[in-house]
């Protein structure tokens, strides 16, 4: 398997393959590649949307209008007045994006008709009968206004669409659109004489893709026998030709597809000519219409007293009425922002034909990705072998950086689509694969992990490490790990009588049982810090029992320290010198690091890094303070929750805001167990209870009890905790006193 793997036959194999792979995914219809491919243009457009033209408003049934005129639907009447009054504003053209498919209901006639017969309405009923109808006062407005778009959509239907002018095109591209554009069968549309007596009519039609988004919308629409227009185009042709002109379709018989940049098709409404493909879809180029700037509240348009203020803003203006109230639930999501009301997508559309402004995906856009894949790739391939990582690597950023100006030019200055990400990816993964085929060197990881661990971790950690090399991520990694910081105290007083040669071999005395003790218990040594260790466990590889393992080993150390202090007390009384014994303070903490190879290329060493570490570091330095030679943090208790533990404090150390519980371990589980340990620590609980509620009196009686239960553990730190109470009785902490005692030093 080695050989096959170290094989260079082999490798450009598998690399071609790839490469081949790369090539014929680049334009593929993969769920994938399109999901990236909308990712890059979705920011793209975030970062250069098009800008105001300030060709198009909307006139908004928000929540304003429908709290002052009605709720929605409004009468037909109303929306009567609605339009006599935006054609008395001179706004260019009116397009509805909505559908009225049914009478009025309030209507006079229509509300006699709907009461059941009996003698109180017989009475009024004639002269309901003889008050106007609302949709014929509606058919009137639009008729009169002649600037009026209706629309329609999908629905269950098959009422006759009224086409206002015909969409003009040869067989045999209206073959092609008839098959490939945007289908439908059934529809909801305006009642038969309020399309009679519209200007216009378009679908609105929209549906959005995959992940909820809009990017395209249908310009042409078929029922599989005519093309229809969409609102959009209905609303550009009565802006340019006044409703007098139909529309063409029309091929460039000279187009290429290799070639050309924009798609074959155009449809053509006056001077204008919109590039399509056969599906007749477009890309919308969105901008972000503004509130103020773009909307008109429909309340105001039924209110003359508000026209002076308004008058500006219609006139002349293609005006969409739609709503953005949420109860009509006629929201969309574009690449610009999650929430908009649909009319906007109409409008937008509307505003990038009148300004030229598309974004095409062209075949030359997958020729132009394909080539660079290729050309890029197969350089990849073979300099891989002959080059340095760095080279290698530059070629490649080259490649990209080229990539990504180019795809940003394109897509600013031509409107053209080129994804520079999947093309980047192909050849990072081809950079990735060549150089590790190329570097593949299985024995020297291996003696990296014994030249970087040997001296490190236990010799059953260190032939799991050989054996399993892959479960070392070189490089970093986070992870919980259980860290623990140990120091000589009073180290400098201790080698102020000793002369150097015996202060090394003190240190070395201490250290190595220290050392063993960490390594047993499948612990990882860190750094020696002159008298201080750090080691942590849960690195290079895992162990579920972390923190218990560290505080087995905390346990075992101070055990370890008394044969130790014999020897030196022996050579101190032979030497006629004082003699101080070692103690050691330690502190552990549980919580997540960054632990791997740290350093510079010159030289670097395994270590951790993060919150916990220093928090280890901390309780280490505190040990003093309360007077015990082991503390450690509130996660490690948690995780060794069965073992003799002691809660202290809460203390806040030196660098950090939020104050932690600290603790002290005295034994194993079996200790814990112990009914004297029991009652004692219970006791020691409400002594720390009555004390962080400010009970100051009752939690030095309670303290005095505790101390008796001791059997002489903890001494110092009730001494400490009597103080602290006495102090606190003569003058209290204050009532946002939280029992939160504050380190001043490390």
């Amino acid at each position: 398997m080695t050989k096959l793997l170290t094989n260079r036959w082999i490798h450009f194999g598998i690399l071609f393959l790839i490469l081949f792979l790369a090539v014929m995914v680049s334009n593929s219809d993969l769920k994938f590649r399109n999901v990236l491919f909308d990712l890059v243009f979705d920011r793209y457009m975030k970062l250069n949307p098009r800008t105001n033209p300030q060709k198009v408003v909307i006139v908004d049934f928000d929540d304003k209008s429908l709290e002052r005129i009605s709720q929605w639907p409004w009468s037909r009447d109303k929306l009567a007045k609605l339009i006599d009054n935006l054609t008395l504003l001179d706004a260019k053209v009116i397009a509805f994006d909505g559908v009225l498919a049914e009478e009025d209901r309030t209507s006079p006639q229509k509300m006699i008709l709907n009461l059941q017969k009996d003698q109180r309405v017989d009475h009024v009923s004639e002269q309901f009968m003889h008050l106007p109808d609302y949709d014929k006062i509606l058919a009137e407005s639009i008729k009169k206004s002649g600037r009026f778009i209706s629309g329609f959509t999908f629905g269950q239907s098959e009422k006759k669409i009224l086409v206002k002018q015909p969409i003009l095109t040869k067989k045999h591209i209206l073959d092609v659109f008839l098959q490939e554009a945007y289908p439908f069968i059934h529809t909801s549309v305006f009642l038969p004489e309020l399309q009679l007596a519209a200007a216009g009519n378009g679908s609105f039609m929209a549906k959005p893709e995959s992940d909820g988004i809009i990017r395209e919308t249908g310009l042409i629409f078929t029922n599989g026998k005519k093309l229809f227009p969409s609102l959009s185009l209905e609303a550009v042709r009565l802006s340019v030709t006044d409703g007098k002109e139909a529309y063409k379709i029309w091929k460039d018989p000279n187009w290429k597809s290799y070639r050309d940049l924009d798609p074959p098709y155009r449809i053509i409404i006056g001077d204008y000519k919109i590039p399509v493909d056969s599906n007749g879809l477009i890309r919308v180029s969105f901008r972000t219409f503004n509130r103020d700037q773009d909307y008109i509240s429909a309340y105001k348009v039924m209110d003359s007293s508000y026209h002076d203020e308004i008058l500006e803003k219609i006139k002349d203006k293609i005006v969409f009425i739609g709503s953005s109230a949420e109860g009509l639930k006629d929201l969309r999501s574009s690449p610009l922002q999650l929430f908009i009301p649909g009319v906007e997508v109409h409008a937008n559309v509307t505003e990038q034909i009148l300004e030229n402004i598309y974004l095409y995906r062209s075949e030359i856009c997958w020729i132009a990705e394909a080539s660079v894949i290729l050309v890029t790739g197969l350089l990849i391939i073979l300099l891989a072998p002959f080059v340095g990582m760095g080279t290698l690597v530059f070629i490649v950023l080259m490649s990209i950086s080229g990539m990504f100006y180019g795809s940003w030019w394109a897509y600013v200055e031509k409107g053209l689509l080129l994804d520079p990400v999947f093309a980047s990816g192909a050849l990072l993964i081809l950079t990735f694969v060549s150089s590790l085929f190329t570097y593949l060197r299985s024995e020297t990881e291996r003696r990296h992990v014994r030249e970087a661990f040997g001296l490190y971790v236990s010799p059953a950690f260190m032939e799991e490490l050989a054996a399993h090399p892959e479960k070392l991520k070189l490089g970093g990694e986070t992870k919980e790990l259980s860290v623990m910081f140990t120091d000589i105290r009073s180290f400098t007083t201790i080698s102020e009588s000793l002369t150097p040669e015996q202060l090394i071999q003190l240190m070395n005395d201490f250290l190595t049982p220290m050392s063993n003790l960490v390594m047993e218990n499948r612990g990882t040594i860190d750094k020696y810090m002159g008298d201080a260790m750090m080691a942590f466990w849960n690195a290079p590889l895992e162990d579920k029992d972390h923190a218990r393992h560290a505080c087995l080993t905390a346990l075992k150390m101070n055990e370890a320290l008394k044969p130790i202090n014999e020897q030196v007390k022996k050579q101190a009384e032979a030497e006629n010198r004082p003699f101080t014994p070692l103690v050691a303070g330690i502190g552990i903490n549980t919580g997540p690091c960054s632990v791997g190879n740290m350093g510079s290329r010159q030289r670097f060493a395994y270590s951790a890094l993060g919150d916990a570490v220093n928090l280890a570091s901390r309780l280490e330095g505190q040990t003093k303070t309360y007077g015990t030679t082991i503390l450690i943090g509130e996660e490690t208790a948690r995780q060794v929750s069965d073992m003799a533990l002691m809660e202290l404090d809460l203390l806040q150390v030196k660098g950090k805001n939020e104050p932690v519980r600290v603790f002290t371990i005295l034994g194993d589980s079996e200790k814990a167990a112990d009914p004297a340990f029991r009652s004692w620590q219970e006791k020691h609980n409400y002594m720390l209870a009555a004390y962080r509620a400010s009970q100051f009196v009752e939690a030095e009686s309670l303290l005095l009890q505790a101390r008796e239960q001791a059997h002489d553990q903890l001494m110092d730190y009730y001494e400490m905790m009597t103080v602290r109470i006495k102090k606190f009785k003569k003058q209290h902490p204050g009532e946002n006193w939280a029992g939160v005692y504050v380190a001043e030093g490390k």
